[in-house]
């Protein structure tokens, strides 16, 4: 297959070669921001969560069950562009969106810098109760019938 043009071969060649070098170049420098240690920008709105893809598009949001959207972009560290079934079984820290009808529908999974960063969503989970945190029990302080039903008239 000849790919040069035959009315100026070289010229012709030697063009197309330096288009295909400098496009080559060009996205070998065209680098993610993460590689050059800037932090990513993401909506105001999104969320920090541990993402777990159970089989999609079921996945876990804090060990709470959600699904993705038909639709769902999930970025990785380079912003490219990853596939749910690639992330099954994995833990990761991620800041997500929901659409309107509550599905996940946008992903960002996080490097450590970016992990560091506070956003809402995070908030400690725990399934146990410490001593300082229960309701201190109920005392009859002899002021409220705690023993009585209050009494309605019909």
């Amino acid at each position: 297959m000849n790919r040069c043009p035959s009315s100026s071969p070289l010229l012709a060649c030697l063009l197309s070669c330096a288009l295909a070098v400098s496009a080559i170049a060009a996205a070998a420098y065209s680098t993610p921001a993460l590689a050059q240690g800037m932090l990513r920008q993401f909506p105001v709105a999104a969320k920090r969560a541990v993402l777990e893809v159970k089989a999609p598009p079921d996945v876990l949001l804090n060990g709470a069950p959600a699904r993705l959207s038909p639709g769902a972009r999930i970025h990785g560290l380079t912003n490219m562009l990853v596939m749910s079934s690639q992330m099954i079984g994995q833990r990761l820290v991620v800041n997500y969106l929901r659409d309107p009808q509550g599905l996940v529908h946008e992903v960002w999974i996080l490097s450590e810098a970016e992990a560091q960063q506070k956003r809402p969503g995070m908030e400690p989970v725990t399934n146990w109760v410490f001593g300082s945190d229960a309701d201190k029990p109920k005392v009859d302080d002899g002021k409220t019938p705690f023993n009585q039903l209050p009494l309605y008239k019909k």
